[in-house]
């Protein structure tokens, strides 16, 4: 008998994926703090997840042009910020609001990452029967 462990994970697999997606996000915003015109843009991880869940939301982003790049793991969830201090370079960064959400960012990284050791590691320890 073949076991599915295809649902094993939840909903954490895709939270993991839209937390990387989401590090890259921020730190090209970082990284474009003094790019006049750069417009900061964040990944709504609730939308995702609701679509992860089944339910509706946002459409998806749509690709017209080879030359266009995925939004790998938050698809059709990126928005751009509203800035709180708009600058007059026309530059949306705020770089201590993106350090902030950086950082909090890989806590809850790591914490769906150490969810999911956590689970892998029970589910060894079912296969094995709770031998090490």
């Amino acid at each position: 008998m073949k076991a599915d462990f295809s649902n094993s994970l939840g909903i954490h697999e895709t939270a993991l994926k839209v937390w990387t997606a989401r590090t890259r996000l921020l730190a090209t915003n970082i990284a474009n703090a003094d790019t006049p015109g750069f417009a900061a843009r964040d990944v709504d991880f609730k939308a995702v997840l609701s679509r992860a869940a089944g339910q509706s939301g946002p459409p998806a982003l749509a690709t017209t042009d080879p030359r266009h790049l995925p939004a790998a793991g938050a698809s059709g969830a990126v928005r751009y910020r509203v800035p709180s201090q708009p600058a007059l370079d026309g530059n949306s960064v705020d770089l201590q609001q993106e350090q902030g959400a950086f950082a909090q960012n890989a806590v809850r990284y790591q914490a769906t990452l150490q969810f999911i050791q956590n689970r892998v590691r029970s589910l060894q320890q079912a296969i094995s029967g709770g031998e090490r």
